[in-house]
């Protein structure tokens, strides 16, 4: 049963003092017993990707610097890390990567975000090639995470095959939010439906969820748009969709919690979707659209 620490955090600003507030809030989260610590998407920056911009891709340089740095803190804290960093592969060939320590700050593996957005405000399509790696869980200390980033999230798909493959847990990294502009409403309808979607995913694989989420305004700095409210609200939650915990949407946070991997077999046996699915009848699965 490993002590999860959610850590949602608003942009301070620069990458130097977000790294260095982040690793912080790394630590203090191992203090308080946590041994699985779980970072938010593209934590050690802006969300870039609300405009267009070949410069930016500049921000992948430092990806082996990157790499060094959290598997220090990973080490000097004992705890799995789960981050999300921006992975310069080759010239002109980029990935929104999740890259998972080890307690002794070894790479455990990594995945590469496999469904990427291309909305007004999420332009990702631009800076990230879809992933490569497939879906396939990370074995870890603290059990074998089945880590998908952000729009992976709306997926039943993706979630599924990481449950086909043994994950014991289903892991998000997010960025998503508000524009200030959208009625009270239209917010309330878009957290309820990214809340209830994962759930879903818990409930439909018996398996426990964690969503981390960025929190606070970020402005876009080609002025298209005025920006984006990020919502926070990250929670975890049990194989049969109770929440376990949840942030609020606006403060920095490190939402602390224990899940509970062996009682995924308790729940599958009450409720054994996996055993009744009919892979015999789902070929349309694999089609766009069937007319």
């Amino acid at each position: 049963m490993p002590k999860t620490a959610l850590v949602q955090q608003r942009y301070t600003g620069d990458t130097v003092t977000m790294k260095q507030a982040t690793a912080q809030k790394v630590a203090d989260a191992a203090k308080k017993g946590a041994e699985l610590v779980i970072l938010q998407e593209l934590h050690q920056g802006p969300y870039f990707c609300q405009h267009e911009s070949v410069g930016l891709f500049d921000l992948a340089e430092t990806f082996e610097a990157d790499l060094r740095f959290w598997s220090d803190v990973a080490r000097n804290n004992g705890v799995v890390l789960v981050t999300s960093l921006f992975e310069k592969r080759a010239p002109g060939l980029y990935h929104n990567t999740a890259v998972v320590f080890e307690k002794d700050g070894s790479i455990a593996g990594k995945y590469r975000k496999m469904h990427i957005p291309d909305d007004p405000g999420f332009y990702e399509k631009f800076y990230f090639t879809p992933g490569d790696l497939g879906f396939e869980p990370i074995d870890t200390s603290v059990g074998r995470l089945g880590v998908l980033v952000c729009w992976d999230q709306w997926y039943p798909e993706a979630a599924r095959l990481m449950a086909l493959k043994g994950a014991q847990m289903l892991i998000y990294p997010t960025a998503i939010g508000w524009f200030d502009e959208d009625s009270q409403e239209e917010k309330a309808r878009q957290l309820e439906a990214w809340v209830t979607v994962q759930r879903g995913h818990a409930v439909a694989n018996g398996l426990p969820l964690v969503a981390v989420n960025r929190v606070g305004f970020e402005k876009d700095p080609s002025g298209a748009l005025n920006g984006i409210r990020f919502w926070g609200n990250s929670f975890a939650c049990g194989p049969q969709g109770e929440m376990l915990a949840t942030a609020s949407n606006d403060n920095e946070e490190i939402l602390l919690c224990d899940i509970d991997l062996e009682r995924s077999e308790t729940v599958r046996r009450w409720w054994p979707f996996l055993r009744d699915r009919r892979i015999d009848a789902y070929d349309g699965l694999l089609k766009r659209y069937i007319d």
